[in-house]
């Protein structure tokens, strides 16, 4: 399946648009990777367990945004956007949303 975030697919036609589509993640921040971000903040460098927790979720957001285009019957989703909140009452919890618009081409 081809995902791109352009409206189109250069050198290929859509010949049917099946619609948007999204994929959600909500994924929670515990207390040891608060913990050691915490010392990283504190001491200057890269958090590398917000980092992967960021990938993570983002690469499950993409993931399930493919899966409800295939179960449209698309073979691509263009458009996509991937956008990032912080929710919760401490910013504990990290949502990624995944859209795009599910097409057929040729």
């Amino acid at each position: 399946m081809i995902v791109t975030s352009t409206p189109s697919i250069e050198g290929k036609e859509i010949t049917e648009y099946k619609g948007i589509v999204f994929g959600e993640v909500i994924s929670g921040v515990d207390f040891i990777k608060d913990f050691a971000a915490g010392i990283t903040n504190f001491f200057g460098g890269r958090s590398n367990s917000y980092e992967e927790e960021l990938i993570n979720a983002r690469t499950n957001a993409m993931n399930e945004m493919v899966q409800r285009a295939l179960q449209m019957g698309a073979n691509a989703v263009v458009g996509v956007d991937v956008d990032y909140e912080v929710l919760g009452t401490n910013n504990g919890m990290l949502m990624v949303t995944a859209s795009g618009t599910a097409v057929v081409y040729r």
